[in-house]
């Protein structure tokens, strides 16, 4: 036992000679298919700048309609913007309008003035649509009453 050499692993290891390594061998193509190899055929050719030339225009498309959408939404702000300084506007407006009436000034000229009078119960006369809409629409003449 002493003169067997111990070899630790599972499996032993050969070693090559350095005369026994493969070495690599170069082997030269045809020249018909380094020649196709180096060149594209027209088609190819025009089929691939065709693809570019569509590419390119859909990516310029594309940009366009982009920056229309951005100048419509700055559009759309814009006028938003109006619009609530207009409504805003408005209502001023209004409330001025209404906080210069004087209700009781304009009854007083109404009976005094104009001669006008509260209407009386036979006077007053109450129509049904039927249909719950919110107007009545006229279809003929409205009937007088006499009293």
């Amino acid at each position: 036992m002493a003169n067997t050499a111990y070899v630790r692993g599972n499996t032993v290891r050969k070693e090559y000679e350095p005369s026994r390594r493969p070495r690599h061998v170069h082997v030269q193509e045809p020249q018909r298919i380094k020649k196709r190899r180096h060149h594209m055929s027209l088609g190819t050719l025009f089929y691939m700048t065709l693809a570019v030339v569509l590419v390119v225009v859909a990516l310029a498309w594309y940009i366009t309609l982009q920056a229309q959408v951005k100048n419509a939404s700055k559009n759309i702000a814009t006028l938003e913007s109006q619009l609530n300084t207009l409504k805003q506007e408005n209502d001023e407006a209004y409330n001025r309008a209404n906080g210069n009436i004087d209700l009781d000034e304009v009854k007083r000229i109404a009976i005094q003035e104009y001669g006008m009078t509260y209407a009386t119960e036979g006077q007053i006369i109450t129509y049904s649509d039927g249909g719950g809409n919110d107007y009545v629409r006229q279809v003929a003449p409205i009937p007088e009453v006499d009293g």
